[in-house]
């Protein structure tokens, strides 16, 4: 029986909006990191091309890609069912997703999956688990990972290191204090079963040893690079437990679905896994 290789997980926090040539796409932020914490590579890319380029630069033989951003739309209108239940299921927790649908406006996940299967990676929507071989993607939601794993401690609701519900001038030190503590959290899984651990590389270590800037671009940086490592962190988590610690939303109640589907591949609690509308069947391929 052959051995199960390792996997290298890759972390990508993708702008949605693609750019133009007269005003470029914000940056996403991007991590690379390795089965036991290691984090071999960190920082941002800006557009499609540069982005195909980092994730071609570091993926290894057999690599677990994970995106937020939407990677497969199909749905003519409305939301996707995977972003419904994202609404079900962590609704308690104050989280939710944005609306997806062939008429957005902003698929630039969309493009990224058409352009790496043009390069020879899969999309999966992980109804059948966990990819053990091979150049794989998939989609992710870190607000999903902050409040559905539980060696992050967020019991009750969502921190709002992206979101305040204060005034503008309220709102700022609460979304900065937020994310300090979400990022010394995320520096607490150096030594976690599932270890991700920023102050291997240079550049997650300054999310660590520097607190958040004043600066709004600045700080958006921040938010970009902390999210690509939780996506990062998630893909090694999935890996790992499959569906012993992620759900995957998006399955639709019929068992006769065409695959792949439109799916979130999610960390959650137990009490985080079933909505008051059922679903979670499973799909035939």
């Amino acid at each position: 029986m052959s051995s199960t290789p390792d996997i290298r997980y890759l972390g990508v926090d993708l702008a949605w909006g693609e750019g133009s040539q007269t005003k470029p796409a914000n940056r996403s932020g991007v991590v690379a990191l390795e089965p036991d914490g290691r984090i071999t590579a960190a920082g941002w890319t800006v557009g499609l091309d540069e982005t195909v380029e980092w994730i071609e630069a570091n993926a290894a033989a057999h690599t677990l890609l994970f995106v937020d951003a939407p990677l497969l739309v199909d749905n003519p209108d409305g939301q996707r069912l995977a972003e419904k239940q994202v609404g079900q299921r962590y609704g308690r927790w104050w989280v939710s997703a944005n609306s997806t649908n062939v008429k957005s406006p902003r698929q630039a996940g969309v493009r990224l999956r058409l352009r790496l299967e043009e390069r020879g990676w899969r999309y999966d929507d992980g109804v059948e688990g966990p990819p053990q071989r091979g150049l794989s993607m998939s989609e992710c939601y870190p607000y999903t990972a902050i409040v559905g794993a539980h060696e992050l401690g967020y019991e009750d609701k969502r921190p709002a290191y992206k979101r305040a519900n204060k005034k503008a001038s309220e709102a700022w030190p609460i979304r900065t204090a937020a994310c300090d503590e979400l990022i010394r959290r995320v520096g607490s899984l150096a030594t976690a079963e599932v270890a991700i651990d920023l102050m291997s590389h240079s550049t997650t270590a300054d999310l660590l040893k520097v607190p958040s800037p004043a600066i709004t671009s600045e700080y958006k940086r921040r938010e970009d690079l902390l999210d690509a490592a939780l996506c990062a962190w998630t893909a090694a988590l999935w890996h790992r437990f499959g569906a012993g610690r992620c759900q995957v939303l998006g399955v639709p109640e019929e068992s006769t679905a065409r695959r792949p589907i439109a799916s979130i591949i999610a960390p959650a609690r137990p009490e985080q896994c079933r909505d008051q509308s059922g679903g979670g069947k499973s799909v035939s391929p």
